[in-house]
C-alpha cells in the first residue's frame, strides 16, 4: 500500500504571510490573509464547517457528482492525471476515484503536510491500486507535477468547493492561468463555482448555528499568539460573516468588541470598539458571469 504513494514535498514557506500580517494590519481596514486559516487546526475546523447543516456547497456539490458522475467519467475518459488542488481530505474524490479505475494516477496538493499524509494514506488503503502522489505545496506558488508511472493521455485539474470564489475575480483569472501554466496548455478543467442565491442561505452557511465557522476564523487569531508571539484575547473578538449583495461576495471579519492593543511581533495594533479584521470573501456568480 504505501508503495503506491510518492510525496513530493516543496517545503511551503509556512511563514510566507508575515508580511502580509503586518502589512494588513497596519492598513486603515485591517487584513488578514485567508492562508493563515488553514494550519492543521484550521484544516480540521474546515473539515467539520463543510458537515454542518447550514453549509450547503459541500452538500450541493456532491449531490451534482452523484448526479452526473457518468457524464463526467465518460467526459474525462481513460487515463486521466486527476490533480486536485487544495485537496483537504478528499472527501468528494472519492467519488471520482470510484468511477475512473484507469487514472493514470491521482495527485492530491495541499499545504498542510501532515493532513496530506493522512489523506493518502486513507485513500491508498481504499484504492490499493492507484498511484498517489500527493504534493505538498501552496498551489499559488511554484511546483511542478510527479511524471506518473505510465503516460497520461492529458491532465485533469479538479478544483472544487467554490474555492475559486476566495479570489477576487480578476485574481481569479489569473490563477487559472498559472493553472495552466502546471497542467499544460491542453489539460481539461473540473471546477466547482457558487452561484448567486437568496442572501439568507448564503448568509446561514457561514454563521452556522454550531459556531464552527466562528471558531475556524478565531483561529487565525490563535495561530498568531503561538507562531509570532501575539497578544490577541480571543474572548476580545467575534466572527462577522455577511453577503455583500453590491460586490457579489460574502465577507468575514473578525470584530474587535473593545478598544484595545495588540502586539505583533513588536508591532502595536490598535482597535476601536466594532473595528474589524477582514480575512476572507468567497465570491459568487451568475451562469454568464
Amino acid at each position: 500500500m504505501l508503495n503506491a504513494i510518492q510525496l513530493a514535498d516543496y517545503h511551503p514557506d509556512t511563514m510566507g504571510w508575515y508580511d502580509d500580517v503586518l502589512t494588513g494590519l497596519q492598513k486603515s481596514h485591517k487584513t488578514l490573509p485567508p492562508k493563515l486559516f488553514y494550519d492543521e487546526r484550521g484544516s480540521r475546523l474546515f473539515d467539520a464547517i463543510t458537515e454542518q447543516p447550514e453549509y450547503y456547497p459541500t452538500r450541493t456539490e456532491q449531490a451534482i457528482l452523484d448526479a452526473r458522475i457518468d457524464e463526467i467519467a465518460a467526459l474525462l475518459g481513460d487515463d486521466v492525471l486527476l490533480v486536485e488542488y487544495g485537496s483537504g481530505s478528499s472527501q468528494k474524490t472519492r467519488t471520482l476515484l470510484s468511477h475512473l479505475p484507469n487514472l493514470a494516477g491521482y495527485v492530491p496538493i495541499d499545504i498542510s503536510r501532515d493532513h496530506l499524509q493522512q489523506t493518502a494514506v486513507s485513500l491508498a488503503t481504499a484504492y490499493p491500486h492507484l498511484r498517489i502522489m500527493p504534493i505538498v505545496a501552496d498551489y499559488e506558488a511554484d511546483f511542478q507535477l510527479s511524471a506518473p508511472d505510465r503516460i497520461a493521455a492529458k491532465v485533469v485539474a479538479y478544483f472544487p468547493g467554490s474555492t475559486i470564489g476566495n479570489f477576487h475575480p480578476h485574481e481569479a483569472v489569473a490563477f487559472l492561468k498559472r493553472m495552466r501554466q502546471v497542467c499544460g496548455d491542453v489539460c481539461g478543467l473540473l471546477i466547482g463555482v457558487d452561484l448567486k442565491k437568496d442572501s439568507q442561505r448564503l448568509h446561514d452557511a457561514y454563521n452556522d448555528s454550531a459556531g464552527i465557522t466562528a471558531d475556524f476564523n478565531l483561529n487565525m487569531l490563535a495561530r498568531l499568539n503561538r507562531e509570532l508571539g501575539a497578544t490577541f484575547d480571543l474572548n476580545a473578538f467575534r466572527h462577522v460573516a455577511f453577503y455583500n449583495r453590491d460586490a457579489g461576495r460574502i465577507e468575514m471579519h473578525l470584530q474587535s468588541i473593545r478598544s484595545q492593543t495588540v502586539h505583533v511581533n513588536g508591532l502595536i495594533v490598535y482597535f476601536d470598539a466594532g473595528e474589524c479584521i477582514w480575512t476572507e470573501s468567497s465570491y459568487k456568480y451568475t451562469i454568464p458571469e
